[in-house]
């Protein structure tokens, strides 16, 4: 780019060009890509959900009262980003919206962290969702079979808890139930 030239930020049109292959996000005005999850980090995120799904989406075997989300776009003014699983109290959000994207914030949110997003998940995202005051929050590294349980309080991320390879535990807000960790982890 010639120094002169002023740069303009990402647009929802923007976005909307990038091939189908990638994962598009906005944050801060620049337009970031990442190739689908390997797997994984697939295999990680999938498990996550599914463990999640039934007793908290659907109250089999659990509370309900949730929504549980793959990859949902949320719009928070200027950004848009996208986690690997989002999840709503149905009583903050009764219904799912007709639009391709959330204007209202998760209750909880999981960034399943690879070394290519590393950065982005743990610094830029984190920090949206702080200002969005979403109360939760977890990273998933599925190479170091690791959770770790962030809380948000006072606008800073507070780690609750970690856990690893084949824990069995009860991580918040979803501690209702017991998670084991291994559902997580790509296992041969």
């Amino acid at each position: 780019m010639d120094p002169g030239e002023q740069k303009h930020p990402a647009t929802y049109e923007d976005l909307l060009k990038v091939p189908d292959h990638l994962v598009a996000e906005i944050i801060d005005g620049e337009l970031y890509t990442s190739p689908r999850p390997a797997p994984r980090h697939a295999a990680a995120s999938s498990g996550l959900g599914g463990a999640l799904h039934g007793p908290f989406d659907r109250g089999r075997g659990g509370p309900g009262g949730w929504w549980i989300l793959d990859e949902p776009a949320l719009h928070r003014g200027r950004d848009i980003v996208v986690p690997d699983i989002a999840g709503w109290r149905r009583e903050r959000l009764p219904q799912l919206p007709e639009e391709a994207y959330f204007s209202i914030q998760p209750d909880w949110i999981c960034e399943v962290v690879s070394p290519s997003t590393a950065s982005l998940d743990r610094v830029k995202k984190l920090t949206i969702y702080a200002r969005e005051r979403v109360p939760h929050a977890w990273l998933v590294d599925p190479l170091g079979q690791t959770v770790e349980v962030l809380r948000l309080e006072n606008a800073r991320w507070t780690i609750v808890t970690t856990c690893a390879g084949s824990d069995v535990v009860r991580l918040e807000p979803f501690d209702a139930i017991e998670l084991d960790l291994t559902l997580l982890w790509e296992t041969s």
